[in-house]
């Protein structure tokens, strides 16, 4: 991955009315890394992703791709774009062979290069066999992996995803998640908004959090982890009920906190590190045995509730509920 950027964003706003969606962000993307935009519904995800591939024109602020001045030059930075959004654009009567042929079309490759490339892709996508099926007989997965397929039939520098994993089975994102990744190994830069942290841990080389319209975090995955630090903590999971002996715990080893999870498991937090074998010698002598113990890392999770106040989990009911404002 190169440290040279491809994409900068300077102060990008955009208003309606009196309402601000976005807030004079800025961040930049390096060539050939996938950057993660993370945030709850009407955060400002695609308000941004719409300013920076063409579709909505910023109340202030640039955008630059390539060194192209992607406000005033569209056409010539679409030029260098692929562009998946969050809903597919391609066509329900027409075969996945002739979605791909057409778009590739559309950025004025000929009829043998496109045709030679949307086969090539076709076996790429693991879609070979339904490539003479009409797209509005294929699942969701393969819509989606064949609308991602669209977006880079012109081999773009630069490749722009609005939630590429939502809605669709566990098997079909873990294939997206995949070919992504075989993209950037090939020198391609992906932008994604996404709802899913789970997404961004495994295949971001580095994420900004949005939310009200504001960059609230911009680093790598270990830098934002290294923001949320819990001192060390361990979890131990016993063959009988902890609970009772929390308190007792708490008092025989001076600065910890003791955080029962269930019956039979509980984790001690401290400032500074534990050594195992005192605690294990303590239950012992307790007559209670250890099955496990495990420290317990800070998770990218973590930090995304620390900064926004968001849980997880309400990240995701939010996009299944289809949320108005992006």
């Amino acid at each position: 991955m190169s440290t040279t950027g491809i994409v900068s964003v300077t102060n990008l706003s955009k208003c309606y009315g009196n309402f601000t969606a976005v807030n004079g962000i800025s961040f930049s993307i390096r060539r050939g890394e996938i950057f993660g935009f993370l945030g709850p519904n009407g955060a400002g995800k695609t308000t941004t992703i719409n300013m920076m591939i063409g579709l909505a024109r910023p109340s202030g602020g640039s955008v630059e791709i390539d060194g192209i001045d992607a406000v005033k030059n569209v056409k010539k930075a679409q030029s260098i774009m692929g562009i998946v959004p969050d809903e597919s654009n391609l066509y329900d009567e027409m075969d996945g062979f002739d979605n791909l042929c057409f778009c590739g079309s559309l950025y004025g490759m000929r009829k043998a290069e496109r045709e030679q490339r949307a086969k090539a892709l076709l076996s790429q996508f693991d879609l070979a066999k339904a490539g003479k099926r009409p797209f509005k007989a294929y699942s969701k997965g393969m819509r989606r992996k064949l609308t991602i397929a669209a977006g880079i039939i012109h081999r773009p520098e630069i490749l722009f995803l609005d939630e590429p994993t939502t809605g669709i089975d566990v098997e079909s994102a873990r294939q997206i998640r995949h070919l992504l990744l075989e993209l950037k190994q090939r020198g391609t830069t992906i932008f994604i908004t996404t709802h899913y942290i789970e997404d961004a841990e495994r295949i971001c080389d580095r994420i900004a959090f949005i939310a009200g319209g504001n960059i609230v975090a911009n680093g790598t995955v270990s830098e934002l982890m290294q923001s949320v630090s819990h001192g060390y903590a361990i979890r131990l999971t016993a063959n009988q009920n902890l609970e009772p002996l929390a308190g007792d715990l708490q008092q025989h080893f001076d600065g910890c906190t003791v955080k029962v999870d269930t019956n039979h498991e509980v984790t001690l937090l401290c400032e500074e590190r534990i050594p195992l074998s005192p605690v294990l010698q303590y239950l012992d002598g307790k007559g209670i045995s250890v099955f496990e113990a495990k420290e317990i890392r800070p998770t990218l999770e973590d930090v995304f509730v620390n900064i926004t106040g968001i849980e997880a989990e309400k990240l995701k009911k939010e996009k299944e509920k289809g949320g108005v404002a992006k």
